[in-house]
Formats: structure tokens, sequence, C-alpha cells
């Protein structure tokens, strides 16, 4: 078995988790989500702590049963905390700005781009240079600031473009002659 579906899932005291055959729903102060768990695999709810075990020996089962421990750790993890990830823009006139579910982005491109938020995700602006894509769901999270970093990737002389906060790009070195 997956030594990491062998740990359990400590449920705080502030997120309400309820099972319902394959269906597991986590409501907490941050909104409630829902995840279904594979049929290979068994979800139980004991003394405040989601217990996941694989339902036969099959090496598939046993590496379904890790997966699906850490999609319900992210589960509890979102709906109590949340998720955010931040962005940054580097470049000589790259702007941001979020106007409700859209969110507006200057990047030398010939137009301006005009991203549109799905329904579970939430992006501010903290500066015009900043982004903050916030959530309860990580991949949703992960999904949607992939989907704003892909209109302009850093590129490698400059580094300019859309950039993960922690990221760190190794510039290449110009021709010499």
């Amino acid at each position: 078995m997956s030594r990491i579906a062998k740990q359990p899932i400590v449920v705080p005291s502030s997120v309400e988790v309820k099972i319902t055959g394959q269906e597991v729903m986590a409501k907490g102060s941050k909104g409630q989500d829902k995840m279904s768990v594979h049929e290979m695999v068994s979800v139980k709810h004991e003394d405040g702590r989601l217990l996941i075990s694989a339902n036969d020996e099959s090496k598939k089962a046993k590496a379904l049963s890790g997966t699906m421990r850490a999609l319900l750790a992210n589960l509890v993890e979102g709906v109590e905390k949340g998720f955010e990830i931040k962005l940054t823009l580097v470049g000589v006139g790259y702007r941001a700005q979020a106007n409700g579910k859209t969110l507006n982005l200057t990047l030398g491109l010939s137009h301006p781009v005009n991203f549109n938020v799905p329904e579970d995700v939430t992006v501010e602006t903290p500066t015009v240079t900043e982004i903050l894509v916030r959530g309860i769901s990580k991949h949703m999270v992960g999904q949607v600031a992939a989907n704003i970093r892909r209109y302009r990737p850093p590129e490698p002389y400059k580094g300019k473009g859309i950039r993960y906060a922690d990221e760190v790009i190794s510039l290449k070195e110009t021709k010499k002659k």
C-alpha cells in the first residue's frame, strides 16, 4: 500500500466532512467543495480523521489510494484555508487590472488581453504588476494561474513576461562577436 495513503487526514473542528457512497463533501469557512473517490478506494471518517484504504491488493488500487489521499487532503485544506498563487509581471508597460470576473492584461501585444475568470476562483491585483489568484480548489487555482501565465511566459534573455512570484528565471547570455 502507498505510504502516503497510510497517513490519516486530520479534519479540523471548523471543517465538516460528509461521505455519501463514493462522494466526499467538505464544508468550511472558505466555502464547500466535493469530489468523487475512485471505486478501488474506500474512505472512512472516524474520530475527526479521514482514513483511506485500497479495496484490494492490486498495484493500481494501492497507487490510487495515495492519489486519493493527497486529493482529499487538498480538499480539506482548501475549504479551511484556501489556496493562493501570486504572479508577477516583468516588463516595461506590462500591466494587469481586475474588473469583477475579468482580468485585463496589457502585455506588449497589439491588442489588450481580457481573461475571463472561472466561478470558483477570484483574481485580485494589489498593484499593476501583481496578480493574486485565490480559491478553494488547488487544481483550479493552479490551472487559472497557468492559463494567465501562458499569454506571455518569461523569455530567457531579458526575463520579461508573466512569472510566478517564487520562480527563478536563469537568463541566457547574448550572442558574442
